[in-house]
Parts: structure tokens; C-alpha cells; sequence
């Protein structure tokens, strides 16, 4: 049997899977990581398993399991689906696993995770509603009201990303393909990925997200005319969500909420597009950093 004064959180990621253990007080008692088997769902399984028993034999206790990854699981059939790591799409994951662990699995997309940690006990603690936004290799996002993970019927709460650019320009029409297939996704304009490509169809350089918020800081005026693209965008995505969601706090997290001119800059070019005479909405970075998808799998057992 389990004991619920263990938890064990895994983030199932595309090139890693972390696992860390949280005892009764919230504290980490141990973290582990293996690489992702690319494209290989059967080793995927394996890892995941191996990374538990591990962990319980080092501990021993067996734990609740909670574990967050790309995509969701349909309602309509159980079976994953929007996983950006393909080979997971319409696998059983979660039967699979509780087969494996003989024991429930609890499982939520990546961003409801994140969002979930830091509502719990990070930058959006005690606030009613969290929206927390992944800005990385793409830009997920999930909804956190009250302490509990906004899901939805159809799984997709947070799906910021696959709504089109608002307010775009003519020069940003029809915009870059998505592998959703569809175009101008939010997406495809705030990940990393989506800011180099604009550096380099604007100024033919082919710079990582990193080294252009360098080069920006350090004079570079290529680079710093794409952060200040690259805030607008961002500004008017997160205005619709203010618009509709009208959260008390949005906290990013991933490699772009690194920047820290986005949390001054962002806000004052969203307050033109909010359907509002002020916004009070804050715009935070995450407490827990890149700990905060693992540990929001293992706050599942929590809600």
C-alpha cells in the first residue's frame, strides 16, 4: 500500500525523465534523472518504472505516483493525445503504468503541473486563480483555481498556445507553420525557437534565445528590436487570456522566463489590449524554477 507521506512527482519530458520524492513537510528527499528514449514508448515505460522502484527501494516506502507530460490524456478514449513526443499519441499511458506500478497514476499535462506547483507553495501562492505559462521549446500553459487543476472535457484547459497571434499585423499574416498544422500560432512566436527564427528572417542571424538576450544587452540593436517584437507578441497572447480568464497572477516558467526585462516590459504594452481601466493581473517568475513541473506531478496526490 502506499504511503501518502511520500510523494513521488516524475516529469516526462523529450529528452529527460526526473523524478523527485517530497515527504510530509514538502521537502525534497531525493531527485533522479535518465534520458528519454527517443521515439521508444516501450523504454519510456521502462525508465519510468526502473526510476520508481529505485527511489522506493532507496526510501523504503512505496509513494503515490503523479507524473506530468506532454499532451493529455482524451477523455473520449484514454489514450494520450497533443503529445509533442509522438510516440506517446494514443498509447494507454496511464493504464500502462498503473499495470506496471500496481497502483493509480495520477497524470496531468506538463504545464497544468508547473502551474499547479507554483499556486501551491510558489510565486502564485494563496492567490484564487494561477495561470502559469511554459515559454520553452514551445509555450504550454495551465489554469490553477482555488488549489485545483483546470482540466476541461476535452483536456485542452491552458491550450494557449494553439490560438492564433491576436491583434496581428500584416507582416505577421499568415504566420510561421505549427506542427499542429495550422499557422501564426501563439506558439510558433514566443518559444525560443520562435524568437531565433524571427532574429534570423529579419536580420539573417541564427542565434539561440540566450545569446540574442545577450547581444541585446549588450547594444546589439538586430537583437534588440527582436526582444522588443518578441514582448509585444507576448503582451498581446497574454492579454486575451487576461480577457477571458482574468487571472489574479500569470507566472512563466522554462528557459525564457529567464529574462527579466519581461516582467516590467510585458505588462505596460498588455494594458492597451486588456478590456479594463487598469490590470492588476501580475506578471511573476516561478519560485521553484526548473523544479516546478516535477514537483506539481508530485502535488497531484494533493489537490
Amino acid at each position: 500500500m502506499e504511503n501518502p507521506r511520500l510523494r513521488l512527482g516524475i516529469d516526462l519530458g523529450g529528452t529527460k525523465i526526473e523524478l523527485i520524492a517530497l515527504g510530509p513537510a514538502h521537502d525534497e528527499l531525493l531527485r533522479r534523472r535518465v534520458p528519454t528514449p527517443p521515439g521508444d514508448y516501450a523504454g519510456t515505460l521502462a525508465a519510468i518504472v526502473a526510476l520508481v522502484e529505485d527511489a522506493e527501494r532507496e526510501l523504503g516506502t512505496r509513494g503515490t505516483v503523479g507524473i506530468g507530460t506532454p499532451g493529455a490524456v482524451s477523455p473520449a478514449t484514454g489514450l494520450m493525445k497533443n503529445c509533442n513526443s509522438t510516440c506517446l499519441n494514443g498509447q494507454a499511458l496511464k493504464q500502462d503504468l498503473e499495470r506496471l506500478l500496481a497502483r493509480e497514476v495520477r497524470i496531468a499535462n506538463d504545464a497544468n503541473c508547473f502551474a499547479l506547483s507554483e499556486a501551491s507553495d510558489g510565486a502564485g501562492a494563496g492567490a484564487e486563480v494561477v495561470f502559469g505559462v511554459i515559454l520553452g521549446t514551445g509555450c504550454g500553459a495551465g489554469v490553477v483555481v482555488r488549489g485545483h487543476v483546470l482540466s476541461g472535457p476535452n483536456a485542452i484547459a491552458g491550450e494557449w498556445g494553439h490560438n492564433p497571434l491576436p491583434w496581428p499585423r500584416d507582416d505577421e499574416r499568415p504566420g510561421p507553420a505549427c506542427y499542429c498544422g495550422k499557422h501564426g500560432c501563439i506558439e510558433t512566436w514566443v518559444c525560443g525557437p520562435g524568437l531565433s527564427r524571427d532574429l534570423r528572417t529579419t536580420a539573417g542571424l541564427d542565434l539561440p534565445a540566450h545569446e540574442i538576450v545577450r547581444r541585446a544587452e549588450a547594444g546589439d540593436t538586430a537583437c534588440e528590436t527582436a526582444l522588443l517584437r518578441y514582448e509585444d507578441r507576448l503582451a498581446r497572447g497574454l492579454a486575451h487570456v487576461i480577457n477571458v480568464l482574468d487571472p489574479d497572477v500569470i507566472v512563466l516558467g522554462g528557459g525564457l522566463s529567464n529574462i527579466a526585462r519581461l516582467y516590467g516590459n510585458v505588462p505596460r504594452l498588455w494594458a492597451r489590449h486588456v478590456f479594463s481601466d487598469r490590470v492588476d493581473t501580475r506578471l511573476v517568475p516561478p519560485r521553484h524554477g526548473d523544479s516546478s513541473g516535477v514537483r506539481g506531478a508530485a502535488w497531484l496526490w494533493n489537490e
